[in-house]
């Protein structure tokens, strides 16, 4: 994985760069480029589960086409739970904090929140190899309706964990704190 934030700053002009040197200026401007580094992360994390929601909707076009239409609803469960996670990353918010609000979002939290955000492409990957085992089940005619159970429970787990994103602005901690148990299904 390139690092983002060491991307963004490489790329700062001569002027941004005497600007940041400014008393108060440059713990501001720090703010914004982790800011712009964890957004720039959940973007690329979103587009990779977008990625594997197409794959999923395709196994369900695939599963219509072959008749199996009884499959399809529970695999719809998992399309959903995709697409409900893309659509919260993106629109998560990346670390402002008002003047007046009660939590001020510090470095350190920016840290933490952008190490969990990283974090999640582990999900991502647990999603995909969801994915994939569906998509030879259905190649194999075989063992398609406990892949498509795993699919769903891959996708709410990755929802499950990106519940706990909040805590992180929260807790004030370098990191991200230690996943609680996640709830039987």
């Amino acid at each position: 994985m390139v690092d983002i934030k060491g991307t963004i700053q490489a790329g700062q002009s001569g002027l941004e760069k005497l600007v940041s040197s400014i008393p108060g200026y440059g713990g501001y401007k720090q703010k914004d480029l982790r800011r712009d580094a964890d957004k720039v992360l959940r973007l690329f994390v979103a587009g990779k589960l977008d990625e594997q929601r197409r794959r999923l909707s395709d196994l369900q076009l695939q599963l219509i086409s072959g008749g199996q239409l009884n499959l399809t609803g529970e695999l719809d469960r998992a399309v959903q739970k995709v697409q409900l996670l893309v659509d919260r990353i993106k629109t998560a918010t990346y670390g402002y904090a008002g003047f007046f609000d009660a939590v001020k979002v510090q470095e350190p939290q920016l840290d933490a929140l952008y190490a969990f955000d990283s974090a999640l492409l582990e999900e991502v990957g647990k999603v995909a190899a969801a994915v994939n085992a569906l998509a030879a089940a259905l190649a194999a005619k075989q063992g398609a309706a406990e892949a498509i159970a795993a699919a769903v429970a891959a996708a709410q787990d990755a929802n499950y964990t990106f519940g706990h994103r909040a805590e992180v602005i929260l807790q004030g901690a370098a990191t991200a704190a230690p996943e609680p148990p996640k709830p039987q299904q």
